[in-house]
């Protein structure tokens, strides 16, 4: 600006009004400091300007993998919600990894980044205190902060599983199977205990045999499947706990004679272009991305208001897969 000040023959406070846009500075003066800005090729240190008023209009978002349907989703949403507020976003995987997702999470906090939008890992978050306490927004999307105070954002995940297991109840089924995500994975046991309430609920037993929690990996559903078909009582429907379950459920249901009537939780690309088309619990990603993006704005604009929960309901989508009669 010193350059641009001395080129243009003015003071250095009168080009400092010319780029912020003050008012008080005579047309003729404004058209002579531009013209010395472009003759200089001077660009406004957009970062150094932000740090002196201490935000560097940056935010991040952790997730489990960005190359998930539904975590493209959300990024997008959150993105979205960033730009029209004149943020940038960095975002970053943690992999489903407690540990990566703090390295990442702090890491970006290091960078200044002025809040962030976790898709938790883990079920510890007190190595935010520090961070939310410096300033930093912090809102949790998905699943709850653990042993913290924080914004979440949420689905209900057990509601939806009820009105999914309950649908296939409908239908005259009895003997259903349940295949779900990793044990410790909170939405998994939201689902989970969905299905055992929608079962409880019609006077089904519950039967823990009948459930499978773990990686979602072929080797494991072709395993669970076979427990399950298996027998004198084998089942006669599958609820499955996320769209990537639903997906490996259904390539190896292409290579048996038996195929159960199924109902999914997440809907999937091209879900409704099989045959049958698949049945499922459907949440919105970019819904739940945009109302957590919403919160970490509303802090950032000064909102200082308690930690609040929202949750998000689901709805069922009937298509065909999970009309399966008993």
């Amino acid at each position: 600006m010193n350059d641009v000040a001395r080129h243009a023959g003015v003071g250095l406070k009168t080009v400092s009004r010319v780029v912020n846009g003050e008012p008080r500075v005579s047309s003729a003066m404004v058209q002579r400091v531009r013209q010395a800005i472009e003759d200089l090729g001077f660009r406004r240190h957009e970062g150094a300007r932000l740090l002196r008023r201490g935000r560097t209009a940056c935010v991040g978002l952790v997730l489990e993998d960005v190359a998930d349907p539904f975590s493209s989703a959300l990024t997008r949403a959150v993105e979205s919600e960033a730009w029209a507020n004149g943020f940038l976003l960095l975002t970053g995987s943690s992999g489903e990894d407690a540990v990566q997702e703090r390295e990442l999470t702090l890491a970006f906090c290091a960078g200044r980044v002025d809040g962030v939008v976790v898709v938790p890992a883990g079920d510890d978050h007190r190595y935010l205190a520090p961070e939310i306490e410096a300033g930093v927004a912090a809102v949790f999307a998905d699943r709850p902060a653990g042993r913290i105070e924080a914004d979440a954002v949420l689905v209900d995940n057990t509601g939806g599983a009820r009105l999914g297991v309950g649908h296939l109840l409908e239908q005259g089924h009895r003997r259903i199977g349940h295949i779900g995500d990793a044990e410790g994975i909170f939405t998994a046991g939201e689902r989970q205990r969905g299905y055992r309430e929608a079962l409880e609920a019609a006077e089904v037993p519950y039967d823990p045999s009948l459930v499978a929690r773990g990686p979602v990996e072929q080797e494991f559903i072709r395993h669970a499947l076979d427990r399950m078909l298996a027998g004198p009582e084998p089942v006669t429907a599958v609820f499955t706990g996320n769209n990537r379950a639903t997906v490996a459920v259904i390539r190896d249901l292409a290579t048996r004679e038996r195929r159960p009537a199924l109902v999914g939780f997440d809907d999937f690309e091209l879900a409704d272009m099989l045959s049958p088309a698949v049945t499922v619990v459907a949440q919105d990603a970019a819904v739940l991305g945009r109302t957590a993006a919403q919160v970490l704005f509303q802090r950032l604009g000064g909102d200082v208001s308690s930690a609040r929960t929202i949750e998000l309901q689901t709805r069922l989508i009937p298509r065909g897969s999970g009309e399966i009669p008993a």
